[in-house]
């Protein structure tokens, strides 16, 4: 029983793990700008009473700024129709729509993260190719043995766990970066009491993409390490 369950994690199970975790990093890498404008950010500027009335109940209007790796999204209220930045690995944020008086937001991040994320993004691919095409060497033939070689699992085990270091790294200096925005935003707001805008910012859904994302990338990559683990052993 233990045996056909390993068997079904590794031919099955990983390398669809693997598949859903490029979709979600995918989908948190371009959202806003090219995906999901309003549904999907790293950061958000959102109209809010929480900081300048926190008592009040009443809902508000206002301008909201959608944040993500490539760009970002506004729009000047809840009703109005949403405008992006062209999507760059060196993005240059669109702020204004928020008022004059709100507090400076933050620069984008460096421009090495969103290209680092760019490289992992296209080990994770290569990952999944392989790692897909070396749990089914068996049922592919001739074909499959080039996928037998140490050498091939070795450089599958290599690529998948530098696209995991690689990218889950950069996703966890933008978020620091954006962290550090929020923080010095919202407290800038409470400190203007009343006379600020009513605007709050929230680090967004985006990230909580990536981490389950990486929890899944996680699976496959230890996956692939046992397998050359075990290979070496044999030799």
């Amino acid at each position: 029983m233990i045996a056909g369950l390993s068997k079904a994690i590794n031919l099955y199970l990983a390398p669809l793990l693997s598949l859903t975790s490029l979709i979600l990093i995918l989908f948190a890498y371009l959202a806003p700008t090219v995906l999901f404008p309003t549904q999907v950010a790293l950061l958000t500027v959102s109209p809010s009473l929480e900081l300048t009335e926190a008592h009040s109940s009443q809902g508000v209007d206002g301008p909201s700024v959608f944040l993500g790796a490539l760009g970002s999204c506004e729009r000047s209220n809840n009703g109005a129709p949403v405008t992006c930045t062209a999507p760059t690995v060196s993005p240059t944020y669109d702020l204004s729509v928020l008022p004059s008086n709100a507090p400076d937001l933050l620069s984008a991040p460096t421009a090495t993260t969103p290209a680092f994320i760019a490289v992992s993004l296209a080990f994770a691919v290569i990952f999944l190719l392989l790692f897909t095409m070396t749990s089914f060497r068996t049922k592919m033939g001739k074909f499959g043995n080039l996928f037998d070689r140490p050498g091939m699992q070795r450089g599958t085990a290599w690529i998948g766990l530098l696209g995991f270091l690689i990218g889950l790294t950069s996703f966890l200096v933008i978020r620091m970066w954006f962290g550090k925005a929020v923080e010095d935003f919202n407290r800038d707001i409470s400190k203007a009491g009343s006379d600020a805008p009513q605007l709050i910012a929230a680090t967004s859904n985006g990230f909580i993409m990536v981490w389950v994302a990486y929890a899944f990338y996680g699976v496959p990559v230890i996956c692939s390490l046992t397998k050359l683990h075990v290979t070496a052993g044999k030799a």
